[in-house]
């Protein structure tokens, strides 16, 4: 997003703080659609007027999931990528500059946003302040203290909101907080996730191109680049290949990391970490996240549960297969996964949680006596959302959960750009032993960009 390359006493948090005002906000059920960021006093259960910033590659899957709706605008800033989508909602008015979009369409009642991490929080806010429902892509947003202004900005406003983990509803995650909360596997105080990204999927390790080749016709690339700082078009960085880039994305942990430790930290109920330090990493620099990396985040005890250390992993590396594990059976899969170390046995998460975990080895698992199943199902991630802007309760992932974990995932990626083990006062978003680190919390926009 910007160039961020240069460069007390821990707070513990309690579940009721990282969870925000979820509870008082489920206080509210059907109120007149003004206050809910419609126009006027057409009734709730009506259908919503959505609009897309980010309308081609992800946001065109975004907006199939809400398509029982009115898709009234699309915004995108490369014809050629969104062209798809433009041709699947031919009603839907198309703008280049969700500025203008936002300031031009009053009707619009919700908004997805599924660009670049570096405008995730820009475009949010913006329609948070105009009184609009938010659906976003993960992460929230591309720096901690922005993840920090959306979640307050959400609050303020009372408007619904959602992030993109799409197995954040789904029955594997339900499945899971069960099992650890019944105590299948006893008291977990070690916990292991990983993916195989960036590896085959976008470049990381690399040097800024110094070639200038032309702007394709199609894009505006002054308005992609949004708050970054400016740099010559490439290729190198579009369509998809920007989260390795640390001016625009914020690589696996901001990636992957944030589908496969949402599982743990509702299972968990972790808040704030104590500390959190690159174990190892390979091929980090100025421009680019590393090749692959370890890293280590400590967590400390919360309510009945005791402190627990979550180690990431990336780029190839793996946690050491756990000998409970039968020989023909994968360790994850391939969107890598979640092992839970308990006193008592272990746990092996597939990615996401998508589907349903499992006690290993087998034979455990069907001698667990399942609990029954308490905690309320969800209708569909986006259903969750388009209920919630209507009145209904909060989304499993709305912004108050939202916020505080991307928050900690992109503390992972501070570790890494300093090298170094950081203790971690959350509340204040600082660390406690390394100025440096609060260079890479949040940087200054370009010139005419603001939150």
């Amino acid at each position: 997003m910007m160039d961020c390359n240069k460069g007390a006493k821990n707070k513990n948090m309690s579940r009721r703080d990282f969870m925000g005002a979820a509870a008082a906000v489920a206080a509210f059920t059907i109120v007149p659609r003004h206050v809910l960021g419609g126009a006027g006093n057409t009734p709730p259960s009506e259908k919503l007027n959505i609009a897309a910033i980010g309308a081609g590659g992800r946001g065109a899957d975004d907006l199939s999931g809400v398509e029982s709706q009115n898709i009234v605008a699309l915004c995108d800033v490369d014809e050629k990528q969104a062209a798809g989508t433009f041709k699947r909602y031919p009603n839907a008015k198309q703008y280049r500059d969700f500025r203008k979009m936002l300031d031009k369409q009053k009707e619009i009642d919700a908004v997805i946003v599924s660009t670049p991490d570096h405008v995730h929080a820009i475009a949010t806010i913006t329609a948070i302040k105009m009184g609009k429902h938010v659906y976003c892509e993960k992460p929230l947003t591309h720096t901690i203290y922005e993840a920090r202004k959306v979640a307050e900005a959400a609050r303020e406003h009372k408007v619904a909101t959602q992030m993109g983990i799409q197995g954040h509803s789904g029955e594997g995650i339900r499945l899971l907080c069960k099992w650890i909360w019944d105590g299948a596997i006893g008291l977990v105080r070690e916990v292991h996730t990983w993916t195989d990204r960036p590896k085959g999927w976008w470049p990381q390790g690399v040097g800024r191109p110094q070639d200038k080749p032309l702007v394709p016709s199609t894009l505006d690339w002054d308005l992609w680049l949004g708050p970054a700082p400016y740099r010559p078009y490439h290729p190198a960085y579009v369509p998809f290949k920007w989260r390795g880039w640390w001016d625009f994305g914020t690589g696996p942990l901001g990636d992957m990391g944030i589908h496969n430790s949402s599982p743990i930290f509702r299972a968990l109920k972790l808040g704030y970490p104590t500390s959190v330090e690159v174990v190892s990493q390979e091929g980090c620099n100025e421009e680019t996240g590393p090749t692959k990396s370890i890293v280590r985040y400590e967590f400390p005890a919360r309510g009945d549960m005791p402190p627990v250390t979550m180690m990431w992993y990336d780029g190839g590396n793996m946690p050491p297969r756990p000998e409970e594990l039968e020989q023909d059976r994968k360790l994850g899969d391939n969107d890598g996964g979640s092992l839970f170390v308990g006193d008592k046995g272990k746990i092996l998460a597939p990615g996401w949680c998508a589907e349903s975990p499992r006690i290993i080895p087998e034979e455990k698992m069907k001698q667990y006596k399942l609990p029954p199943k308490t905690i309320p199902r969800s209708p569909g991630h986006y259903e969750e959302w388009i209920e919630a802007c209507k009145g209904g309760k909060p989304t499993t992932a709305n912004f108050d959960f939202a916020g505080p974990l991307t928050e900690v995932l992109l503390l992972g990626n501070i570790a890494v750009r300093t090298g170094q083990k950081l203790y971690w006062d959350g509340p204040k978003m600082a660390s406690t032993n390394v100025t440096e680190a609060g260079r890479y919390v949040h940087c200054p926009y370009r010139e005419g960009w603001t939150l």
